[in-house]
């Protein structure tokens, strides 16, 4: 139905769909996310050179390798913020290639980044509030209409009980009135993850969260990623503390020069040679 069409007739809205971000993902799919033959040129330099792994449902799997490996190159191209110049990128059966950031966000794969995008202006609180997705009150007709403004106002209030229990599932509900811009690093690392929680997502693109995180709040993300993981979200995640990912991640894939060097259980990556050598700096 076009835009002109809508109305307040047409207007079906079922809040529980919409809203409720507490029932586990879909778990229908065994590997969701299936990458295949992704690359990526910037002038002269090869950043991914025929990438191609997968990520199995529900599970917690790490993205490691040497600086330079294109491990960020590749959360961009899944995420769609840059275009791939070859390969395709599949979640839960769907082509995603070369989709928008937010159509690609919609199908249920999110992602955090290295440096956390909050709106500094705004109160953690406010931040929230603006994450879920389909909220009835993102059209103005039916903010003012007699008889659909009033759907708003219900939404709005059970979207706001949602935000309070997130808050409360990262332990930031008491900083839920203070400006973003006034948080420090972790309680920023904090208020992305919750935010990208709240746009009921299938599976989360970690990018470095723990990356100027103290130890304690470092061990709180942890907690909060394998309840998580164990309600049925999965999760891919870029981390440059290897005694991290080895003691978390039950599956590991490893990036060198922009191509899939090797991948299995932490234990396989420990003792591979060819990893230890691409660390080292020595020629694989």
């Amino acid at each position: 139905m076009s835009e002109t069409e809508s109305g307040p007739e047409a207007d079906e809205f079922d809040s529980e769909a919409e809203i409720d971000a507490t029932s586990s993902p879909d778990v229908s799919v065994e590997y969701p996310l299936q990458v295949d033959g992704l690359r990526k040129t910037f002038g002269g330099i090869t950043a991914v050179d025929d990438a191609t792994f997968q990520v199995e449902n529900g599970t917690l799997t790490g993205l490691i390798g040497p600086n330079g490996a294109g491990k960020s190159t590749t959360f961009n191209l899944i995420t769609g913020m840059i275009k791939p110049d070859a390969g395709t990128v599949t979640f839960n059966g769907d082509d995603i290639t070369g989709m928008e950031p937010h159509a690609i966000a919609n199908q249920g794969l999110v992602r955090t980044f290295q440096i956390a995008r909050e709106l500094e202006d705004m109160t953690v609180l406010e931040n929230m509030m603006l994450a879920p997705k389909n909220q009835r009150g993102e059209k103005l007709w039916r903010s003012v209409t007699p008889g659909v403004r009033n759907g708003v106002i219900e939404q709005e209030e059970e979207l706001l009980d949602r935000v309070w229990e997130v808050l409360e599932f990262f332990e930031i509900d008491h900083i839920a009135e203070e400006y973003a811009g006034n948080l420090s690093g972790g309680q920023r690392k904090l208020l992305e993850m919750a935010r990208a929680l709240l746009t009921d997502p299938d599976m989360l693109l970690l990018d470095e969260p723990f990356a100027g995180v103290n130890p304690s709040l470092e061990k709180r993300l942890l907690t909060h990623i394998h309840e998580l993981r164990e309600q049925g979200y999965t999760f891919l995640l870029v981390e440059h503390d290897m005694d991290l990912i080895m003691e978390n991640c039950e599956h590991v894939i490893v990036l060198h020069q922009g191509r899939v060097l090797t991948e299995g259980t932490p234990e396989d990556i420990k003792s591979n040679e060819e990893v230890i050598e691409a660390y080292l700096g020595g020629n694989v």
